[in-house]
């Protein structure tokens, strides 16, 4: 994972001060490559722990074509929590404490942060156990899952981009067409967060499948960890649904920043060594678009201790 170290060290030192959406700001860098060979390890970062566990459950969440949270809840997983709480605190039917610009409010007003603690876990026990106030207010729009599965068409129906892209993995090999993408210019409107990682390509060659992402906008402290590790594990899915050993992950990064506030967090991460990578498991024979977080696992993962650091929303 050195070259991830190596682009934290670059941005940092290299990059320039901009705004941004969140109001935080960002030191930021265009356009950036990191090619991961799958046959070496696992690339789960090791300077700091990254809960696997996460990873997995957001993955088989977008392949299974799901764009409401209470799948991800119902695994302990709160990636997208903020995304859908803005929705519903800024409806007519919020009555609660006031929550505008919960994200920076929270940092920095323990009084408000206790009002905003108390009223997420309200959230996501409404999303767990009501169902209609779970679909109006869990979902996050036409996000990853709708566009991999159910791209919309002009015509009224849909493309399941994912299952066309294994059958055509499986049937034609050697095409260049290879293709999937999340970016949707009509749905930009009706998604909660438009796609970071907008579209991605495979190639097969030598009986190996390599799969490589471009991302629009990439989080490099907090999320492009977990991109690289999700991309990395779609593709061992994909290469095992199709018959073939995985090769290589290859991720293109457009604006490629790390916000202000995570500068110490990062200059932390850099100034821990390497470890080993683990090993990827997956334990069972079932097809991608079957499988549960239970049947995917790391071995040998000895990270440093996580790192905790404040998500932009």
């Amino acid at each position: 994972m050195k070259q991830y170290h190596d682009l934290l060290e670059q941005v940092l030192n290299h990059g320039i001060s901009k705004g941004d959406r969140t109001g935080i700001g960002t030191i930021s860098s265009f356009g950036h490559q990191m090619r991961f060979d799958l046959q070496k390890g696992f690339p789960l970062v090791t300077t700091k722990r990254v809960p696997f566990g996460l990873i997995v459950s957001e993955l088989l969440w977008f392949i299974k074509g799901d764009t409401n949270i209470r799948y991800l809840l119902e695994h302990n997983n709160h990636i997208w929590d903020e995304w859908a709480f803005k929705n519903w605190v800024e409806s007519d039917e919020y009555t609660g404490p006031d929550m505008t610009d919960f994200g920076l409010r929270s940092l920095n007003d323990e009084e408000f942060n206790l009002d905003y603690k108390a009223e997420m876990k309200r959230f996501q026990e409404k999303v767990l156990t009501d169902d209609s106030f779970a679909l109006k207010y869990g979902d996050l729009g036409a996000v990853y899952g709708k566009q991999w599965r159910e791209w919309q068409k002009s015509t009224g129906d849909t493309i399941d981009q994912l299952k066309e892209v294994i059958a055509s993995i499986k049937h034609n090999p050697d095409s260049r067409r290879h293709i999937i993408s999340a970016w949707n210019p009509e749905d930009i409107p009706n998604m909660a967060l438009p796609p970071c990682h907008t579209m991605f390509q495979f190639y097969v060659g030598d009986g190996k499948l390599s799969c490589q992402l471009y991302q629009r906008s990439g989080d490099l402290f907090l999320g492009i960890p977990f991109n690289i590790a999700s991309y990395a594990l779609l593709t061992h899915l994909i290469a095992a649904e199709c018959g073939l050993k995985p090769g290589e992950f290859i991720h293109t990064i457009g604006d490629a920043h790390i916000y202000s506030n995570h500068l110490d967090q990062v200059n932390t991460q850099l100034s821990r060594s390497h470890k080993s990578l683990p090993t990827l498991r997956i334990d069972s024979g079932k097809s991608i678009f079957e499988l549960e977080p239970s049947d995917i696992s790391i071995d040998n993962y000895e990270p440093h201790p996580a790192i905790k650091a404040p998500v932009a929303v």
